[in-house]
């Protein structure tokens, strides 16, 4: 009877077990892997609320308690192992520019953001850096438009930076008196509409308030206008791009059989036109191996397919891709340069037109004569205030 029984408690509690892990008690890899995935996606939206820092921490946390190979698993509506696990580089050389004790002018810099580390050093960085030596009695701080980088930024690397309203209300909060925010937006797009929009809600509470031009300045009625922003930035990124190639001047690269093509982001904003007028710049130059392009196709004419068939039909072998962004983040690094058979790399040479095909990553705010642009329209909205 005694071993019976024994035989019963070891079948019930067989069973039991089996019970417990049919209803969660041990979860599957696939998923834990889907839990992370979950709070990823809950971060990855563009409004803040009371409870993102908390969700931040808790995505993060979850992730770190996973395996390698259960990281593997992390699938979402936008979550993938990239999220936390894709080397951008050391977020220690950034600084997020979110401290108090301002002073009564403030120089706010507001950016789209990205989460590459190295590009936000470099560039985003970059620009604030040249902008604080410029004007070294004014406070320079940091906001950034994109919540979902923010937030990214923030799970990953426990970096915090300020969106535009928690700096202005910083601002507020400091005393500021003066406050001149320069937006490193390459045209009068969308970000920099919400811009405008938010800081109006702050014309009370600011004594003075200025918002400078972005990088290419005016739109312009068409896509022939342009003007001295878009010549200074058509001659500063060339030289850049020919420069990183181990040419002389763009002709040396053109007689190499060589073509630059600078990839944007592309707008359904009425903006979109800066882009066109960055190519009639460009042919104002006398650049004749320099395309522009954008990821988005809006314009048309700046569609991966059409640049790939303006290059051809000039009859350049070689191209050099590089983006027109001033951060070179994700869509520099993944649809420019990506190993994906959509990428921009993978389009121009899967094409059979090119005999080469290379990338230079790197965003536009990195370069000293792009900053010298940005410290232009600064000192200019400066002196509107006097």
């Amino acid at each position: 009877m005694k071993t019976f029984a024994k035989v019963c408690c070891i079948v019930l509690s067989l069973s039991m077990l089996a019970s417990f892990v049919a209803c969660g008690g041990a979860k599957s890899d696939q998923e834990l892997a889907d839990e992370v995935a979950e709070l990823i996606d809950a971060i990855y939206v563009q409004e803040r609320t009371d409870k993102t820092d908390e969700q931040c921490a808790a995505a993060k946390a979850a992730w770190d308690k996973l395996t390698d190979a259960q990281k593997e698993l992390v699938s979402g509506e936008e979550a993938d192992p990239d999220y936390f696990g894709r080397d951008t580089g050391d977020a220690s050389k950034d600084d997020p520019r979110n401290s108090d004790n301002i002073g009564e002018k403030e120089l706010l810099v507001v950016s789209f953001g990205t989460s590459f580390n190295d590009s936000r050093a470099k560039d985003t960085k970059g620009i604030e850096d040249a902008l604080q030596k410029a004007f070294p009695d004014w406070s320079v701080r940091r906001a950034f438009t994109a919540q979902i980088i923010i937030n990214h930024v923030q799970a990953r690397d426990g970096e915090k930076i300020d969106n535009v309203e928690q700096a202005l209300e910083r601002a507020v909060n400091n005393g500021v008196k003066t406050l001149v925010i320069q937006p490193t937006h390459l045209m009068h797009g969308a970000e920099y509409d919400e811009l405008m929009d938010a800081v109006e809600k702050y014309e009370s509470k600011i004594e003075k308030i200025v918002v400078a031009e972005p990088l290419l300045g005016s739109v312009g009625s068409d896509a022939s206008s342009i003007n001295q922003d878009k010549h200074d930035t058509a001659v500063a990124i060339t030289a850049a791009a020919v420069k990183d190639a181990g040419f002389t001047d763009f002709e040396a690269a053109a007689n190499d059989n060589t073509a630059f093509v600078f990839m944007g982001h592309g707008t359904s904003h009425t903006a979109k036109v800066s882009y066109s007028q960055m190519q009639a710049q460009m042919e104002e130059l006398g650049y004749a191996n320099v395309f522009i392009g954008t990821v988005e196709g809006e314009p048309e004419e700046t569609s991966g397919e059409a640049v790939i068939e303006a290059v051809a039909a000039a009859g350049y072998k070689k191209v050099i891709l590089r983006p027109l962004m001033v951060v070179a983040g994700d869509h520099a690094n993944n649809d420019m340069a990506g190993e994906d058979e959509d990428s921009w790399l993978s389009m121009f040479v899967s094409s059979g037109n090119f005999d080469n095909v290379d990338t230079q990553i790197a965003g536009l705010g990195r370069l000293a004569d792009i900053q010298a642009i940005y410290v232009a329209h600064t000192q200019a909205a400066i002196d509107s205030l006097n």
